[in-house]
């Protein structure tokens, strides 16, 4: 990861989602509902919950957002059913873009996704055509200034945990996890107080691709504003070096 700041791009969208805070409520609280039909409304009993939590915490969810989510999804038993469906495909000049999404609807977010990559000269692939070029981890981010450790304690407390790597960037600490290792990490590094600027389960390319082309570049764009509008996308991963 060294050479991209994985901290600047957070820093950059949560500039985007206080323009649109309702966006990303939205999605979390998809998320919310999801997380407690699977495994219910006790935080204690349901990790995934407890992770979803730790994500709206980090994206300045007010409790009480967080609270009216669980309750809703918890009591409401004709509540709508989302489906989850990944999308792989291809941007200019071969980049690489994973699509999350949750729906109540599949052929609307099919028509969307599709719609959203031909918009940039795309296209949709079979799954998998991409996703192997993807590694599949827990991301703990930490804004250095937020942070009272020093970079070695860090480090130990993280790995202790079941970290499988660190790393120090100018503004920021990475941490690194199997996915099935994410919620124990982070939540002893919770325990610790410490606070995150990001925490979730996410695809973190293994190789990234430069676009020197301004209309590519523009094309790319394209494709990442129609899917950030699209209500049923969760999560977009792409390849492009940033």
């Amino acid at each position: 990861m060294s050479g991209h700041s994985k901290f600047a791009n957070i820093k950059h969208k949560k500039e985007k989602n206080d323009a649109a805070k309702g966006k990303i409520f939205t999605i979390i609280g998809r998320e919310i509902a999801v997380a407690v039909k699977e495994g219910g409304p006790d935080p204690a009993n349901n990790s995934k919950l407890r992770d979803v939590i730790a994500k709206a915490k980090a994206n300045n969810m007010p409790n009480d957002t967080i609270d009216r989510g669980i309750k809703k999804a918890a009591g409401d038993a004709n509540s709508v059913n989302y489906e989850a469906i990944t999308y792989e495909g291809y941007g200019p000049s071969g980049t690489a873009i994973i699509v999350d999404t949750l729906t109540d609807n599949k052929n609307r977010t099919a028509a969307n996704v599709k719609n959203a990559f031909s918009k940039g000269n795309g296209n949709v692939g079979t799954p998998g055509c991409v996703s192997y070029m993807f590694d599949k981890k827990g991301q703990i981010i930490l804004d250095k200034e937020e942070c009272d450790l020093d970079a070695d304690t860090l480090m130990m407390m993280a790995l202790d945990a079941g970290a499988e790597d660190f790393s120090e960037e100018e503004d920021s600490f990475e941490i690194l996890t199997d996915p099935d290792q994410f919620s124990a990490v982070r939540e002893a590094l919770e325990a610790e107080g410490l606070e995150m600027a990001e925490a979730e389960v996410t695809m973190i390319p293994q190789n990234y691709v430069t676009l020197t082309d301004e209309e590519e570049i523009k094309r790319f764009n394209r494709i990442l504003d129609f899917l950030d509008a699209d209500d049923d996308v969760q999560a977009v991963y792409h390849n492009l070096d940033e």
